[in-house]
């Protein structure tokens, strides 16, 4: 693949204001500053596990809540990476990946299909309610996911298989969708063309 697989993105509301950059083919080197600080951990570790270098500088209303500052970089990474990826002849489409984070084991698989889908299970009871570092619901990991997955075009399945501690599940979820994520989008010197039998992804 000649062609440089990166995209750069701005977004601006009145909510929040976004400059995002992917490249799909680097080494995992990130500048993530969004504001809130657990979200930098979890994207620096998105970033260094997919071997996806990405740049984020976000502002937003976190005086309100974390919400709307954390649901926009993720759709503007989606973007990025639908962008990034071209027509995506000559990817391997598929990835898969079990990640554990000592009592966390967390599976994911992608399938960049073109057809925005997510199937998320297993987060324990009261997770979603959860605080973590005291600033980021944990429902907010679910909601991450969802905005990337449907404005990249991805087919993601995240399941939760055990964790007790909500840093712990969420950390591994975020590693898990990393790897599957590099595996689908890496290039595959096998693929000729669309790997879809339609021709089109």
């Amino acid at each position: 693949m000649s062609t440089p697989r990166v995209a750069h993105l701005d977004r601006e509301t009145s909510e929040s204001s976004i400059d995002l950059r992917v490249d799909l083919d680097g080494t995992g080197t990130s500048d993530i500053h969004t504001s809130v600080p657990f979200y930098d951990h979890l994207l620096t570790a998105l970033s260094r596990h997919s071997l996806i270098d990405l740049a984020v500088r976000a502002t937003g209303d976190t005086e309100i809540d974390v919400h709307h500052t954390v649901e926009d970089v993720a759709i503007v990474l989606g973007k990025a990476i639908r962008e990034a990826l071209g027509d995506k002849a000559g990817i391997a489409r598929f990835g898969d990946a079990l990640v554990p984070l000592d009592e966390a084991l967390v599976q994911a698989v992608v399938d960049v299909s073109g057809r925005p889908f997510l199937v998320h299970t297993g987060e324990p009871a009261g997770f979603e309610f959860h605080l973590i570092g005291g600033h980021f619901t944990g429902s907010m990991v679910r909601h991450v996911f969802e905005a990337i997955a449907f404005n990249a075009g991805l087919t993601v399945h995240i399941t939760v298989q055990s964790g007790r501690d909500p840093h712990h599940i969420a950390e591994a979820e975020f590693k898990a969708f990393a790897r599957a994520l590099r595996q689908a989008v890496a290039p595959d010197d096998r693929v000729r063309g669309i790997p879809s039998t339609k021709g089109a992804l």
